[in-house]
């Protein structure tokens, strides 16, 4: 009995007697036996695990590095290139990041896995204020974007029709140079003159004569700040996107700026959409009307698409927004942004702002205005634009990719719906490719190999695979002749005793962060092209 009780009050390991003994041995045994097998398991299971994570930064249980980021989001990522290599992790919160800085891993991402990663990875703010990310840019790829990227490419910016619309580009380009001659000697925001050129000429492309308001300075001037506050908005770290269960409270705001934003051009959109089918129907219902196949506009020929029962071809309403939209924010955005960058840097140095005038002397001749016919002719000027890229990426990381599923790049796994950021930054600034990468050189790129096509993973100013940029060959047009047309018109100086700050402001377009302020001199021998 007492033994009994014994074996009760101590349990079963302080039990004494010999059955007690014999399943205390038994029970060690069986878990031995148990211990063992979950090591084998465990040792098994990690040889066939797959390859490990990319190595990158500690941070902090639950946020991640999220805490130590910086407003100079591209400068400090940069910086863990150099720590970490050509390929590394970033936790955000409950958010894995990984960061690819070298051509060959690009090449991996855009060429190799192009399929697994050609979805994007919008943040709450792009979902916010683009139709729920129902447009181009950020659109998942598959039925929906291949059609709306086909349409885009074919009905509004196919060679054909950018050659129609040069007339369009022209004119507002000839009132942006008589309106600069009213203001000789005097300071100029060049920003702000671009801009206003670039939104001007896109509005008459998007939708010709059915103005809206959209005419006006005042127009121009106001979504110029707004579109610039867009870009920011974009581009910032948000908590939201990266802690989900806070998302409902917009700590930081981002979500309700992007929206009001988002609202007050959609207003724009509306009423532009509504008078041009009021006037369509007008038309329609006059005397002997015909529709004018020559004089239509993008507006007319997307609107017809949403008359279509071809659900291969037809629109949604939304989705001629979504259209609009593109074009118009992501149309004038970057041009305007490079139009500033390489007037702030041909003023920073003489010497190429001098070769340059002399090409469009030469090339144009002073007693001409610039001509899109010219722009094939002006090689160092193209030399300009491309270096002014390279050092001034206006996306630094592209838009961010998302792979529909798990995959392997450089090694290392990459898990589905992990934020992968191309480091367009790091890659033309790399010391491994380019000689002297952070000196203003435009002559590398006279004769050389590189282009805006994407395929030449050393200079991606505008991505590259399936996801290069629709509006490349706007942009690429609409840029250089802008650039040329101001640059031959006027010489243009800083104003005296000032010197010019190169500093930048990170968002999904990376910005100059001050104005670039210039002084404008007459250059051409013959007044009324300045007046006409």
């Amino acid at each position: 009995m007492s033994n009994t009780v014994s074996a009760t009050s101590s349990g079963l390991w302080g039990a004494s007697d010999g059955k007690d003994k014999l399943a205390r041995a038994t029970l060690t045994a069986l878990l031995s036996t148990v211990a063992l097998l979950w090591f084998l398991w465990k040792a098994k299971k990690s040889r066939n695990a797959g390859p490990p994570l990319p190595p990158g930064p500690r941070g902090l249980p639950l946020v991640g590095y999220f805490p130590f980021l910086r407003a100079d989001l591209h400068r400090q990522f940069e910086e863990l290139a150099g720590i970490y290599g050509p390929i590394y992790k970033v936790w955000l919160g409950e958010k894995l990041c990984v960061v690819v800085n070298s051509p060959s891993l690009v090449k991996e991402v855009v060429r190799d896995q192009d399929a697994i990663f050609a979805n994007r990875d919008p943040p709450i703010v792009v979902l916010a204020s683009t139709f729920r990310g129902a447009d181009i840019a950020f659109l998942p790829h598959g039925p929906d974007w291949k059609k709306l990227r086909k349409i885009f490419m074919r009905e509004m910016l196919s060679n054909t029709n950018l050659d129609r619309s040069y007339a369009l580009r022209r004119e507002e380009v000839r009132k942006s140079i008589k309106n600069v001659y009213e203001k000789i000697g005097t300071p100029i925001d060049f920003g702000e003159l671009a801009f206003l050129t670039v939104i001007s000429a896109i509005v008459n492309m998007l939708w010709g004569g059915t103005k809206g308001g959209v005419e006006s300075v005042h127009f121009g001037a106001e979504l110029k700040i707004l579109l610039a506050d867009l870009m920011v908005v974009f581009g910032a770290p948000n908590v939201s996107d990266f802690f989900p269960v806070l998302a409902r409270f917009d700590l930081q705001g981002y979500e309700k700026r992007a929206k009001s934003i988002f609202e007050w051009v959609e207003r724009i959109l509306d009423t532009v959409i509504e008078k041009r089918r009021n006037l369509v129907a007008a038309k329609e219902e006059g005397p002997g009307s015909r529709k004018n196949e020559q004089s239509k506009d993008f507006l007319q020929i997307l609107l017809e698409l949403t008359e279509r029962d071809d659900a291969a071809t037809s629109l949604s309403i939304n989705q001629v927004k979504a259209l609009l939209m593109d074009t118009m924010v992501g149309g004038s955005d970057t041009t305007v942004t490079m139009v500033e960058w390489v007037m702030a840097e041909l003023m920073e140095h003489p010497e190429v702002m001098e070769r340059v005038l002399e090409e469009l002397t030469e090339v144009v001749g002073l007693d001409n205005l610039v001509e899109e016919t010219h722009l094939p002719k002006l090689r160092y000027l193209d030399a300009v634009i491309k270096e002014t890229f390279r050092l001034h990426a206006p996306l630094p990381f592209i838009v961010p990719r998302r792979p529909s599923q798990s995959s392997t790049i450089g090694g290392y796994c990459i898990p589905k719906d992990t934020r992968v950021m191309i480091n367009v930054w790091v890659i033309h600034r790399d010391p491994k490719i380019w000689d002297s990468p952070l000196e203003f050189q435009p002559e590398r790129f006279l004769n050389s190999k590189w282009d805006y096509s994407g395929n030449n993973f050393d200079y991606l100013p505008f991505g590259s695979g399936r996801r290069l940029c629709a509006g490349l060959r706007l942009a690429e047009r609409t840029l250089i002749y802008i650039i040329a047309s101001f640059l031959h018109a006027y010489e243009w100086k800083l104003p005296p005793n000032t010197k010019q700050d190169l500093s930048d402001i990170f968002g999904i377009i990376t910005k100059k962060l001050s104005p670039t302020i210039a002084i404008p001199t007459p250059r051409l021998s013959r007044l009324e092209l300045y007046t006409k």
